[in-house]
């Protein structure tokens, strides 16, 4: 047997068939045979060598012995092998008693371990501590290396089913161990070889010990081809994934072997095991090169399924509960713990890839902003979003939050998306739960309202699945944002803890005092957020559970002391307070098995009834407060459900108590001291003249203004003081009391529609000024109270059926159009005066004041300044609206002694005191849905045709148009901006808009587009009512036949449709995906008055007929500004469909058509003055943005339009532009500048990459560019105005800039192939800039610090202009064609600054220069181009001829 193993070793190459031999015979065979053969030469050799050598085999079970360095025993052995006279048969004999030796396990098991220092008479320093083993110590001598590990890879199937023995060694690990870090390999190919055959043939366990050891044995020269091998072996046997990643991580590879590596894993990644995912992932991200970074980071987001790697939401709820109850875990849990610990390991691979590698961040996130569609976007997304924004790094950091807030912006991430990577990954969120909270801060802080309620989303989500720490965090964290005093940051952090509240009240309860401590900032909320503030705190201490009563306490103090301040805003936080108190602990309980009738127990019913009294007391002395008790109550009644025992006692007492007050029985005449004579007006119901009823206005007007002036103490009286300012609102209380409890039937108090008020005749009006100061204010008073009454009675019956009901609310909306008339003429004699409060919730009237008391022609001028709206915002029938909006400024400017007179003739405008009238509901704007009343109806029909279809009159229809406009501006397109001003002018903005304030913005929109049916119709009968003018008078618009004040009334409704379609189709929540049906239906409501069959049109084709049926409107407008309106509502449209391009060269054709339109008023004058102005300049702005070529337009309009009016007369305009005259001129200036500046911007700057076809084409856009710019600079020699040069001063040096940044590159490219070109360019600009310097000198010798601002940075630029011109000769080798002179200064007229002429006119220097090859052409080509100094600059306005440069 010795002999056949001894063959094998001298074959060298036998060690497979020797494998096999060993592995057939039993060690206890192979015992046998070595005592039965004892042949001593071989084991002494063996022995013999070792013990010469220092090393003592030991037998019994002991360590073998070593006894010096073993450096010095492998030296030994080498030494004796070598010496030895039988050298190199030698070599196998002491081999042959190697093997010998570990046939017995017991020595082979000795000879893997290693062996103990030997230490004679204790010396240490002889031998180190620590040995290798015996094997491991003979691998190291070179010549037997290659033997030995044959013998020992024979020797390892032996021991490769045994498992692990005793002391839980594994022999063939140990073995493998041996072979580990090597000094040297002899025959690194033949051992790989030998490995991945015996992985081949091995149980799992060894190949993974072999194939995790392979980095350490192999020399790196194998590296690649073990790394093949091992790929191929991992497409076959994926139990070996993690084994072969590891090694494959730790292999130096080639970088082609490594892609071709980790393609292959890639393509596998859906066959892993979860629990080898990680490992996957990890060798992939870290096996990435900065070029296929992102290539790679797409393919592993596209298989990484983490949806698979969870157990589905039902199993984990149930284990959930099964934990909870603290029953035995189910055998699923584990599993759902380790799906959990999966993900996590993955997600800490990604984490750790993306902290160290910068490429690999990046590379993520631009996989996500590529993903487009919705339902392409997975939970994978969100939580690496969450891992950058968690790593150090601030790129990292400010990138995820960017993406995320424009895939949020954009809808492609949405709320479901979040809330399915809460619900499934719940353990792995709370990891990144710190990222989670920074974000949900950063878009609640956001100034976008499209990406707001994600940051509430994960508020919500983060405190309903995380642990109690974390519900603190947020609490905290919505209490901070609701303390920032930010408008849309507190509105949503309080809707937030409304919801909390709502679903989870038992959690919440444990952080009601983070809640409570909101309430030392409240002087920054408005009235809307302390209503919601104070709702979350009744909830929490006075709900159902009242798992918050330990702040009951602190509430009551908070409520008591607010409601006995004398401050004003204090008490009214108190009453707000109190009422939400009162909704909580008041409301209807859910029935329990033992409640029959009422369900509210006794002890809360005496509290709520003591808080109602409470409140009622502590506001009787102030009207105010009264009043702002009876709405606050209203709205209580309105949005909450009460007790039906709370419901009764307020009903009952709010019935009797307004009788009590307001309403007198009609008859008897009544007495008493009045200012005017007593009567009775407005009387719908005179048939009924028994029994009949009245509102007791005046009297009760008269006798609270009596008692302000008495003393305090008598007001004190038993009987409480009755102020009419409480009628309106005590009336709403009352109507919101009988439709709750009559679940909408008015009919117990419908006799208060139609019943008259106790007034005075009102043809007192017109003797204003016979009257005291003191009457004039009872007047204005009477009027407010009353226009406020018939508000509030048409709130109350405007969703009435009966066509009777439905007239008489006509009427009372006819009484509110002539009263705003009478009042407008009683305001315009009553200069200083102060109106009735009317809105109690928000800030008295600071602020309103002195808008109000200001000279009557300066809140005229408030009232139209502040508000985009059509002339005459609160028109009525006999307030003349466009003489108020163009005479007014021409009065102001040409008659000013006249001005006082004629506006006290033509009334006041109301749109400053909107805040003293009542807010009307949005149900009211259902009346719109009534006909127009039109004037052939009443001239054929009188009366009897509204009886029977109730039709609205132009004066309503523009009453009703111009509230809906402000709701709209209000709440569809104020959300963005109220976050931006400061916050008192943001919190004097929402005051008459509270009821407005309690509904979202989709519901406005949504009530917005049930009404676009009523609003297409009245928008075609304006149409036609113009149409059938135009007709009558052969299309003039100001005919004989014009009634003016009709078209007035006619234009304003005109006007202000079209506004309120702009406003509500600009709203922002259309472009959020969850609004597109939305969308879609509004613009069905279009697209359907001209084509039948709209519902199965996509959204573009929808774009596209609502288009073309808005254009229809073109040819009837009445004014520039309704056709500005018409105009805006096109491109709002437009871009609705997703293509706005395709309808620019009709939009442009359109604006064009108007721009090229006279434009006249009813009484036949051309239109005129600031509003006429602001309209031209927009809509000459919307023009130039959509023309094909703005440059060419520029040229047209400068060169043509400007040319015919320099050559018409005076008064004249020019003939192919009507708008363009000498008092527009200004506006059409401005604008060209401004365009033309913003074009040049937008002209690619030149590359030297550029072949000679785009640089000609560049060259050429900036020829005619240079030209426009030269036309316009040139025009200040006629028009020298200081506005037009203080524009030509600001947008020259623009230009200029523009021109040096991307104009001079393309020259220093284009200037060897294009001389010619580049010549003629610099020459004409060279005129403008010399003109441009002339102004600053006219500028200087003026002292006009308007125009002066602008100097001293357009002069630094013409000097770089010119020092740029240099620099671009010399790059092209003619710096000899450069030359610079001094330039003069001079004024607009040319003539040379004479106090100036001995300075150095350093930054006035303008070179010039020839771009001819002969530097003597150049010469004669300068000098006769003038002053020999070329300067190039930008100004705003120039005066002077640019070609006229004499000197």
């Amino acid at each position: 047997m010795r002999k056949k193993r001894r063959s094998s070793v001298d074959k060298g190459e036998g060690a497979a068939t020797t494998t096999t031999t060993k592995a057939k015979k039993s060690r206890s065979a192979g015992r046998q045979q070595k005592e039965a053969v004892s042949e001593e030469t071989n084991e002494s050799v063996f022995s013999v060598f070792l013990r010469g050598a220092g090393v003592t085999l030991r037998q019994d079970g002991t360590s073998n012995e070593i006894a010096v360095d073993q450096v010095v025993f492998q030296k030994r052995i080498q030494k004796q092998l070598q010496k030895s006279p039988r050298y190199p048969g030698i070599v196998q004999e002491f081999l042959t008693g190697l093997e010998s030796h570990i046939e017995d396990p017991e020595s082979f098991r000795n000879c893997l371990l290693p062996c103990v220092p030997l230490l004679p008479n204790g010396d240490l320093s002889c031998v180190s501590s620590f040995q290798e083993s015996l094997l491991r110590m003979l691998l190291g001598i070179e010549m037997l290396q290659t033997l030995i590990i044959n013998t020992l890879l024979e020797k390892l199937p032996e021991f490769m089913f045994d498992g692990t023995g005793d002391g839980g060694l594994s022999v063939p690990r140990i073995i493998i161990n041996q072979l580990k870090w090597l000094d040297r390999v002899v025959d690194s190919k033949e051992l790989a070889a030998k490995l991945m055959e015996l992985v081949s043939v091995a149980p799992v366990e060894v190949q993974r010990d072999i194939i995790t050891s392979l980095p350490e044995i192999l020399e790196d020269s194998q590296h690649n081809d073990i790394a093949r091998q091992l790929n191929s072996l991992l497409q076959e046997n994926t139990q070996l994934t993690v084994p072969i990643l590891d090694a494959l991580s730790s292999l130096n590879l080639s970088s082609s072997l490594l892609t071709e590596v980790r393609e292959a894993v890639m393509a596998t990644l859906a066959a892993v095991q979860l629990e080898d995912l990680p490992v996957v992932v990890k060798f992939i991200l870290h096996s990435v090169s900065a070029s296929d970074a992102y290539e790679v980071v797409c393919n592993l987001r596209k298989k990484l399924e983490l949806e698979q790697c969870v157990l589905p939401p039902v199993l984990q709820a149930s284990q959930r509960c099964l934990k909870n109850k603290g029953a035995a875990v189910s055998a699923s849990t584990p599993a759902a713990a380790s799906s959990q610990d999966s993900v996590t390991l993955i997600l800490d691979g990604i984490k750790s890839a993306v902290r160290f590698q910068k490429t690999i961040s990046e590379a993520w996130l631009k996989a996500i902003e590529s993903v487009d569609e919705v339902e392409d976007h997975k939970v994978i997304d969100l939580l690496v979003l969450f891992i950058l924004h968690s790593t150090n790094a601030n790129q990292s950091r400010r990138g995820a939050e960017r993406v995320l807030k424009v895939k949020v912006r954009t809808g492609q991430i949405q709320e479901a998306l979040l809330q399915k990577t809460f619900r499934d990954y719940i353990q792995v969120m709370r990891g990144y739960f710190t990222s989670i909270l920074a974000l949900a801060q950063s878009l609640l802080r956001a100034p976008d309202p499209c990406v707001v309620p994600f940051g509430g989303h994960m508020y919500r989500h983060s405190f309903t699945v995380f642990d109690s720490y974390c519900q603190q965090e947020v609490v905290g964290s919505l209490v901070t944002h609701v303390c920032s005093g930010v408008g849309g940051e507190v509105d949503m952090a309080l809707e937030l803890l409304c919801g909390l509240v709502t679903e989870k009240p038992a959690e919440m309860a444990l952080y009601a005092v983070f809640v409570k401590g909101i309430l030392d900032y409240m002087d920054n909320l408005t009235p809307q957020q302390i209503r919601r503030l104070f709702h979350v705190l009744s909830r929490l201490a006075f709900g159902q559970q009242q798992q918050g009563s330990h702040i009951q306490d602190d509430m009551h103090i908070v409520i008591r002391k607010q409601l006995s301040s004398t401050v004003p805003k204090y008490k009214r936080i108190g009453i707000i307070g109190a009422i939400m108190i009162v909704g909580s602990m008041g409301a209807l309980r859910p029935k329990v098995k033992e409640s029959q009738n009422g369900s509210l127990p006794q002890e809360t019913l005496r509290q709520v009834t003591a808080l109602l009294e409470l409140v009622q007391s502590s506001s009787e002395s102030s009207p105010e407060a009264a009043a702002l008790y009876y709405d606050e109550l209203a709205n209580l009644i309105l949005s909450s459900t009460l007790d039906p025992q709370v419901q009764e006692m307020i009903g009952k007492s709010v019935l009797d108590d307004f009788q009590e007050d307001f309403v007198v029985d009609l008859g008897p005449d009544i007495t008493g001291s009045f200012p005017f004579p007593v009567r009775e007006m407005y009387n719908l119901d005179e048939e009924e003249s028994q029994g009949g009823i009245a509102i007791n206005l005046m009297p009760l007007l008269a006798i609270d203004l009596q008692n302000k002036g008495e003393q305090q103490s008598q007001t004190k009286k038993a009987h409480k003081r009755v102020s009419p300012l409480c009628l309106s609102p005590f009336f709403r209380l009352l109507r919101l009391c009988e439709e709750k409890q009559h679940h909408g039937d008015l009919e117990e108090i419908d006799a208060l529609l139609g019943c008259p008020l106790i007034l005075t005749d009102m043809d007192i009006v017109d003797k204003m000024e016979s009257l005291s100061k003191a009457e004039r204010e009872f007047l204005c008073t009477l009027l407010f109270h009353t226009i406020n009454w018939f508000r509030e009675v048409i709130n109350a019956f405007c969703r009435q059926k009966e066509t009777e009901m439905k007239v008489k609310v006509m009427t009372r909306l006819q009484n509110i159009t002539y009263l705003q008339s009478l009042l407008e003429k009683a305001l315009a004699g009553s200069p200083g005066y102060v109106p009735p409060v009317a809105n109690f919730d928000g800030e008295s009237t600071d602020g309103i004041i002195h808008s109000s008391t200001a000279p009557v022609n300066k809140t005229k001028k408030d009232g139209s300044g502040r508000k985009r709206k059509a002339p005459g915002k609160n028109s009525s029938g006999s307030s003349s609206q466009l003489e108020e909006g163009t005479e007014a400024e021409e009065t102001q400017q040409e008659q000013p002694e006249m001005e006082k007179e004629k506006e006290v003739r033509q009334g006041v405008s109301l749109v400053s005191y909107r805040l003293f009238f009542r807010e009307l509901d949005m149900e009211v704007l259902s009346v719109l849905q009534c006909g127009l009343l039109s004037r052939s109806l009443l001239d054929s029909e009188l009366n009897t045709k509204v009886q029977e279809e109730v039709l609205l009159g132009p004066a309503e229809l523009v009453f009703l148009l111009e509230d809906m406009l402000r709701k709209l501006e209000f709440c569809l397109t104020a959300a963005p901006a109220k976050r931006a001003p400061f916050l008192k002018v943001r919190a004097d903005k929402s005051v008459g808009f509270s009821h407005l304030q309690q509904k979202s913005s989709k519901d406005i929109a949504s009530w917005c587009i049930q009404l676009l049916p009523a609003l297409c119709s009245h928008l075609e009968n304006c149409h036609n009512h113009f149409q059938t003018l135009l007709s009558e008078n052969n299309g003039v618009v100001d005919g004989p036949a014009t009634d003016i004040q009709e078209h007035q009334l006619m234009s304003s409704c005109y006007h202000l449709l079209l506004q309120v379609l702009n406003t509500t189709f600009s709203w922002s929540g259309f472009s959020q995906p969850g609004q597109w049906s939305l969308l879609k239906k509004a613009l069905g409501v279009l697209a359907g008055r001209l084509k039948e069959g709209v519902a199965e049109l996509n959204l573009e084709q929808l774009v596209k007929h609502s288009f073309e049926y808005l254009l229809n409107f073109n040819s009837t407008m009445p004014s520039l500004s309704t056709a500005l309106c018409l105009s805006q509502l096109l491109c709002t449209v437009s871009e609705r469909g997703g293509k706005p391009a395709a309808y620019r060269e009709q939009t442009a054709s359109l604006a064009r058509r108007f721009l090229s339109q006279e434009w006249l008023t009813a009484s036949g004058e051309k239109e005129r003055g600031n509003k006429f102005n602001e309209a031209l300049h927009t809509l000459l702005h919307t023009y130039l943005e959509h023309v094909d070529d703005i440059l060419k337009a520029v040229e047209e309009i400068a060169g043509e339009g400007i040319s015919e009016l320099l050559n018409a007369s005076k008064d004249e305009s020019s003939a192919s532009w009507p708008t363009l005259n000498r008092q527009t001129f200004l506006v059409f200036y401005k604008v060209l500048m401004a365009e033309l500046e913003k074009a040049v911007r937008k002209i690619p700057g030149g590359k030297i990459s550029d072949n000679m076809e785009i640089q000609s084409e560049k060259l050429l856009t900036w020829n005619l560019a240079v030209r426009d710019f030269h036309i316009l600079v040139n025009l200040v020699k006629v028009f020298d105005s200081r506005l037009v040069l203080n524009v030509c001063l600001k947008y020259g040096r623009l230009f200029l800039e523009s021109f040096l940044k991307l104009g001079m590159p393309l020259l220093d490219y284009s200037f060897k192939r294009h001389k010619e070109d580049v010549q003629s360019l610099l020459k004409t600009f060279q005129l403008s800039t010399r003109q441009l310097h002339h102004m600053c000198g006219h500028s200087k010798i003026r002292q006009d610090t308007s125009l002066t601002n602008h100097v001293p940075a357009l002069k630094k630029s013409l000097e770089l202009f010119i020092y740029r011109v240099k620099a671009m000769l010399t790059l092209n080798n003619c710096q000899e064609a450069f030359w610079m002179g001094n330039l003069k200064n001079r004024n607009l007229k040319g003539e040379e600054i004479l106090s100036q002429r001995s300075q150095e006119s350093e930054e006035e220097e303008d070179e010039e220069r020839s771009l001819l090859p002969q530097e003597q052409a150049e010469e004669e080509t300068l000098d006769s181009d003038s002053e020999g100094s070329k300067k190039v600059n930008r100004t705003d306005d120039g005066d002077q001829d640019i070609t006229d440069d004499s000197d």
